[in-house]
Order: structure tokens, then sequence, then C-alpha cells
């Protein structure tokens, strides 16, 4: 897929800054003479030198975390969450410090202000892998400034249920569009030196009872669904570390799981890094070593120094095991330079720079769903009065991610804009004197006597969205004692010329939908929501972003159509769930075409304040051997008045002896164009890619194999809105595998 050179024409390009580091402490003259410090040595031959010159004590202290003081930065006191890996210093070792991101949850605590970054199914809605660089930028730069050298995200599972508590965290439905994503991301923070951990391996879809339930999926849908944004990232992004997840997978642990870990990871997927617990994920001390776990998250429980000198004196595991570990890791830090150039001080940020950037970044990634009679963009001059309604969490404050289980991890912004901030902003901009004056709807009566007086009424509502907690429905929730729903009914009623905006981790049912003319998707928009959701309602940005997620019409629908798929049964009376994929491949978009069903908004959909036209699909070769490239051509045209961005897709059609669903994304481009202009886009399939677009997983030969026959190429605007056809013709030669 051609990748654009910038964010938005005729505003600031979102490029990826260099890693700026201050301050870190070099190594000492006498690290530098040992061998394993030659920095032109290959990262793998240092790694052995050093492990072959580690005592077993000093190999067991270096396969967990522990909660230690932060010795070497003055302030940056103990650490509480764990996630810390003392170093060695005679050794010159440096010390692993983990954070979760500018979300919270770091090793060192002094610096808990941080740039608040908007979520990242808003990065995945952008559909633009220049804002995730961008996105990733930020996060690099930030977690080595706060002096922590690993950062615990991407998290690529994927949008499977609508209710699940983490999709805000993910980048949607579709393996592809998460693994490019992804793979965006992960380049340009380890650009910066930090080790980035994708997570959670695998098939951890949910939260309710993650931490014990057990998954079944079979081999052909792990591999061509739930392994792929993993594969995409090992291969394009030379990915540092993977987090095993919480849950069973097929019965055993997903951190003592040798297919999971080694057969599927190292030898299906390529990897060559190292694996990660969650917290609390290991089960085990030799089963997780011999499947593929090198280092055990937060305080040790099964690799403490007890339990390995009894597995070692017991033959469970040999020395080689736990070298191996130890290689694993040391040959990414010494790839990353974080042997040469250790992060050990805090740097400053430009907070201001930063969240102009994360700014743009929100309005990427912001969804017109509805524009009747073209209400949007609202005209500033033609307005004297605003009304702002919904509560403080929605419409009275910037709405972020939410933190965690119980939200007890705090990271305060440098600022944050308001959402009536941003409207004044946006309004002062444009040279309006209209008033914005906010009711937090939990006087109804008030809010919608409001709303009757104003030239508009602008309804801000939403969901929480948590780690370790799913959506019990996909209704809003009542909210600060606000019928959300209610609410936005009684405005409606009130006020034909209301706005609904949308903050969300995730789909959500909207049953007074047909009540109002717009519908804006902002998510969680962050430090700058005030400004994101104001700039686009008012047409200073044009709204350019594509849902990565299906919007479904009912509770139970897809992939949660049963309790057996989520949040599973309890087939054993023991108070333990199975969650069975028993959709398979049949999961999102895939699952409306084979049922052919209509969900409230498809996947991949989005409107804009101008119109386009796409033209003159033309696909090459006819005919190919299933090893070439097939080159994909058309024309993008901005057919109306206002500068804005049209997302080609395209999608393949697998020949009907594949078994596959009827179609799957395999390429997409974000085009910006003026008014009147018209460009020729030229996209690529390629079959060697790593995301296999023309194969399918052989569960006989444990292998990609390309199918013969006619291959359908879709070319349109979303899943649903495909009206450009092509085709070419696979004949692969004898033996031929991907």
């Amino acid at each position: 897929m051609k990748r654009p050179n910038r964010l938005l024409a005729g505003t600031l390009c979102l490029a990826v800054t260099a890693a700026v580091v201050t301050g870190v402490t070099a190594p000492s003259s006498a690290a530098t003479d040992l061998p394993w410090m030659n920095p032109s040595a290959a990262p793998a031959v240092r790694a052995d030198l050093l492990v072959d010159a580690m005592t077993l004590d000093q190999k067991i202290q270096q396969i967990a975390m522990n909660p230690v003081e932060n010795r070497n930065i003055p302030g940056c006191g103990f650490s509480r969450q764990g996630r810390h890996v003392e170093g060695i210093p005679e050794l010159a070792i440096p010390t692993l410090r983990m954070t979760n991101g500018p979300f919270g949850g770091g090793d060192c605590l002094v610096a808990p202000t941080s740039t608040g970054l908007t979520s990242a199914l808003s990065v995945a809605s952008s559909w633009d892998p220049a804002v995730s660089t961008a996105w990733g930028d930020i996060l690099g730069e930030e977690t080595r400034a706060s002096a922590h050298n690993v950062l615990l995200t991407p998290g690529i599972n994927l949008g499977r249920i609508a209710n699940a508590g983490r999709n805000f965290e993910y980048f949607g439905e579709d393996p592809y569009l998460a693994g490019v994503m992804s793979v965006a991301q992960v380049n340009a923070v380890q650009a910066h030196g930090v080790q980035s951990v994708a997570k959670h391996y695998a098939a951890n879809e949910q939260e309710t009872q993650r931490q014990r339930m057990d998954t079944i999926v079979d081999d052909r849908t792990m591999h061509e669904l739930y392994l792929l944004p993993f594969e995409m990232t090992i291969q394009d992004a030379n990915l540092a570390s993977v987090m095993c997840s919480y849950p069973h997978l097929n019965g055993v642990y997903a951190c003592e799981n040798t297919k999971l870990l080694t057969d599927w990871l190292r030898g299906d997927l390529g990897f060559e890094g190292y694996v990660m617990s969650d917290r609390g994920a290991t089960h085990s001390t030799a089963p997780a070593i011999k499947a593929g776990l090198d280092l055990e998250f937060a305080s040790p429980r099964w690799f403490t120094p007890e339990l390995i000198n009894a597995a070692l004196d017991a033959g469970e595991i040999a020395m080689d095991d736990i070298d191996q570990m130890l290689r694993r890791r040391y040959t990414v830090m010494f790839r990353l330079g974080q042997f040469d150039d250790p992060i050990n001080s805090l740097t400053p940020i430009d907070f201001d720079t930063n969240g102009q950037r994360v700014r743009e970044l929100g309005e990427q990634g912001t969804v017109l769903l509805k524009n009747e009679n073209r209400t949007l963009p609202l005209d500033a001059k033609s307005l004297d009065s605003v009304a702002l309604i919904g509560t403080k969490t929605f419409a009275g404050e910037a709405k972020f991610n939410s933190q965690g289980p119980s939200d007890t991890i705090v990271v305060t912004a440098p600022y944050t804009v308001t959402p009536k901030e941003g409207l004044e902003n946006a309004l002062d901009a444009l040279g309006s004197d209209a008033t914005v004056t906010y009711n937090n709807g939990t006087d109804v009566a008030a809010a919608t006597a409001l709303a009757a007086e104003s030239d508009v009424a602008i309804v801000m509502v939403g969901d929480i969205s948590r780690e370790g907690v799913d959506r019990s429905t996909l209704s809003l929730p009542t909210t600060d004692g606000v019928d959300q729903n209610a609410l936005v009914s009684a405005v409606a009623s009130a006020n034909p010329n209301t706005v609904v905006v949308l903050k969300n981790g995730g789909p959500v049912l909207l049953p007074w939908l047909d009540k109002v003319p717009s519908l804006l998707e902002a998510w969680y928009p962050a430090q700058e929501d005030g400004n994101v959701v104001a700039n686009t309602l008012f047409g200073i940005a044009n709204p350019s972003g594509k849902l990565p997620i299906s919007f479904p019409t009912k509770e139970r629908e897809g992939a949660n159509a049963t309790a057996e798929q989520w949040p599973g049964v309890d087939p054993d009376g023991d108070g333990n769930l199975t969650a069975t994929y028993r959709e398979g491949l049949e999961m999102g978009y895939r699952w409306y075409d084979a049922n052919d069903t209509k969900p409230t908004f498809p996947f991949g959909f989005g409107l804009s304040y101008t119109d386009f036209e796409i033209s003159k699909l033309v696909t090459t070769p006819q005919t190919t051997d299933g090893t070439k490239p097939i080159k994909v051509q058309f024309f993008v045209e901005n057919t109306g008045d206002v500068a804005g961005a049209e997302v080609a897709q395209v999608y393949l059609g697998l020949p009907s002896g594949a078994g596959e669903p009827s179609k799957r994304l395999v390429a997409f481009e974000k085009v910006w164009l003026q008014p009147g202009e018209k460009k020729r886009v030229e996209l690529t399939i390629d079959p060697a890619a790593s995301n296999h677009p023309l194969s399918v997983w052989d569960t006989t030969s444990d292998a990609w194999a390309t199918v013969d026959g006619n291959y359908r190429i879709y070319l349109g605007n979303s899943s649903t809105s495909l009206p450009l056809t092509g085709s070419v013709t696979v004949r692969t030669p004898p033996g031929h595998r991907n």
C-alpha cells in the first residue's frame, strides 16, 4: 500500500520527529571494556557473550520483574507497579522500566504529566498509517523522555465483540487494518530506541473472566484473523516483544501454551523477540518456560530463585532454556541501542507541539455518520445561540480513555480543552459572536427549554469502556444520573436542528437515530476534545474518518449472537466460562455479508462535507501464477466545493472453492483532494506480503496456500459500497505455497 508523505493538505504536517535524547548516561569506561559492549558486533553475538558471562543467580534475577526502588534516577520513586527489571551495573545491563504509555501505569512515577492521546480506535478510524506513525512518535518520544525503555503497546486484539471493554485500545475488527496501524505505530516507537510490546497474544477479545476463561478457536480462524496483526507487526516492524494473554486457548493457558508461543509465534509467524506475560498471567515454572515464556510480569511468583533452582535440579528445565530466555531479550536491547545509549534520566517534552499534533490526529479520527440536508458544518456567522447539552462526563469536560479496571492510575495531561471552550474557540476563529450555553442534562425540562430557544442544540453522549469489564449492554448508559437516550430524544423533539456527538469506546445502539439530522463519532478525543469536536462541527476540519468496526442493529448480533460465543457458558459447572468462536471467519463485516444483514453503520463507512467519485478501475495482470503483484489502478476526484479526503478501499473475493467469506480487505489509501482535483491512484496486492492477501491457511499442511480460480476485486469507500469490480485469474504452479 502506498503511504502518503503528509497528513492533511493545508495544515501542519505531522511528520515523525527524530528521537531527541538528552542527558542519558553513557556506559562507563569499564563497561566499554566488556566484550559484549563492542557496538560493531552483531546484536545476537553480543547477547551470547553477555549470557555466557553471567552467573546463575544473575540470570534468575533477570527473568522476572520486581517492584524495587529506582535508585539511579533522582526522585523517580518506588516501582509500585512492578514494571521493573533491575539492571546489573558490573555487567553494563541497564535497568528496564516499563510503562503502559501516556495513559498511566509507569515504573518511574516522578513525571505523571504526559500528553493525553486519542484512543487507538480513533487512530484506526483515520484509515491512514501516517496518523498511526505520528501517534507512535509521540508515544515513543514521551516514553523515553519519562525514563522508560519499554512501552506496553500496541494492543492488536480484534473488535470481535461490540461489548468488549477494551475495544478503544485496539484498531477495530479487521486484521489487515489492525496490522497496518500496528506496523506504523511500532516502527515509530522503536525509532526512539524504545521497545514495543504487542498484546494480548492471543484471542483475548473480551474482558469478562479474562483471567481464567477458556477460548475455543480453530487453527484456520486463528491464523487468518487473530494471529494476522501480530504476524504483520513481526514481519514489517521487527517487533521487540509480545505479551501473552490471560485466558486459556483451547484448554491451555496462553502463557504456557507451546502451540501458541513456539509453534505458531516463532514457527509460523517468524518471531525472534522475547515473550513476557501479562500481570499475573504466569501459572507455572517449567511448563511456562518450556512453552516459550521469557519474562514473568511484576513480582515473581513462578520465576523465583527457589522454583527455578528446583526445576533445574529436577531436570524439568535446563540451563540452555534460561540462557535462551535472556538471549532473546538482550538481542532486542542491543539492536535498539539500549545497552550503548541507556535511558537513565528524565528529559523535557514539548507539550505544546504534541498537543497540536493530538488535535490533528483527533480530527482525522472523527467519523461523520449522518448528515441529512447538510446540517453540518454549522454556519457560525448565522448563529446567535448554541446549546451544549450532556452530562459532565461527555459535555462538561474532556473525555479521556479509561485508565484501568478501577481508574486508580491517574495521569495528568498538561492541559485540557472542554467542549464549551472548544466551541467558543471555533466561533471566535470564524468571527461569530454566538453564545454557548451549557446544560448538564440532569434537569431534562431545563435542557429541552434551552434547546428550544437556541439556534442549534449540540448533545454530547457516550459510554465508559474500561479494562477488566465488558459492557453489559450496547445502549448508552445512564451517566451522572442522566438517561442519555431519553435526553437525546427530548432535545431532538424540542429543536429539529439537533446535532449528536458520540464519545465512546466501541459501537453503541442508537434508538433515536431517525430523530436527529446529524451524528458525529468522536470516540475519546482526550485533552484536545473541545477543539477536535468543535473544529469538525464548524468545518474548520473536514471529517475524513471511516469506521474500523461495524455498528450492530441489536444487542445480540454477529460474534455475540449467542451466550456460547460471548461471554461464554459454564460447561463443567465450576463457574469458569468457555467462549467458542463458532462464527469462525465470519466476524465483523464478513458476518454481515454471509448473513445478508445490514448493520446500522458498516465497516469502512464515513461521510464528508464534500463529494467524491472513484472511477476507471483497471487491474493488471488478468492472469497470474499467484506469485506476482497485482496492480489496482483508479481515479479519485473531489466533485464538491471544499477540500477533503476519501479512503479508497480494495476488497478481494477468493474463489468459491477456498471456503472463505465473500471478501476481505487487502488495500486502502487515504487521498487528499482540493475541490475539483482528480488523482490517479495505484495500489498493489502483493501475494508475498505479510497479510497473505491471496492465501488461506491450510490446516493439513500447516501452511499458507493459494487457491486456483477467479478472484474478484471490489473497489469503493466502505464494505457495503463497492460499485467498481474487476477480476484476476490465478493458476499456481505445482507445489506452490505462500
